[in-house]
């Protein structure tokens, strides 16, 4: 939770990322919250008062789960509405003249990302969306001790820098600085 909120506010990307851990970490304890308590809560040092919070933290996050019908897979529409927000500043920022060095950036991940989505059958993701997955799917790779392919290195290399520059950018529309606001003029 503490964790969550500080990516929120520095790095989108990463925020995101977590966010997918988190469901998975939540899917991996069958969404009881007992479980989560023994494994997760009680294993970090904080007061009681902040045991609590995390604790309801999760709580609402079953809760939203089994309401929105991800017990087993699939997102939380909160964690949706960051990738509608990505796709809606990644659409801004290519059809910006100013934005050079993110279409760059972009059009040199552009073969990874076709690559990916080809392999994704019928149900495609969005580009965004799909840089998301690999980074995500490289990561479970990782932590499952499993060997990552030199190509699969070069690709996921790619993707995140684009991310990283897409989060960056994020931030500062956030900020209000990132595109000329006549308002503020």
């Amino acid at each position: 939770m503490y964790t969550a909120s500080q990516k929120r506010k520095e790095n989108i990307a990463e925020y995101l990322l977590y966010m997918w851990q988190i469901e998975d970490l939540i899917r991996a304890n069958n969404l009881d919250i007992d479980k989560i308590r023994s494994s997760i809560i009680d294993l970090y040092d904080l007061p009681p008062e902040k045991k609590k919070e995390m604790e309801e933290w999760y709580e609402s996050l079953i809760d939203m789960m089994r309401r929105e019908g991800v017990e087993k897979n699939g997102h939380l529409q909160l964690n949706k509405n960051v990738i509608i927000q990505l796709d809606d500043l990644h659409r801004q920022l290519m059809a910006d003249p100013k934005f050079v060095d993110y279409q760059s950036a972009f059009y040199h991940t552009l073969p990874y990302i076709v690559e990916l989505r080809a392999r994704q059958g019928d149900d495609k993701l969005g580009e965004i969306e799909t840089c998301f997955a690999a980074l995500y799917g490289t990561l479970l790779m990782r932590l499952q001790g499993k060997e990552i392919l030199k190509e699969t290195s070069a690709a996921i290399s790619g993707i995140t820098r684009f991310l990283s520059l897409l989060a960056r950018y994020f931030k500062l529309d956030q900020e209000d600085k990132l595109f000329d606001n006549p308002d503020t003029k």
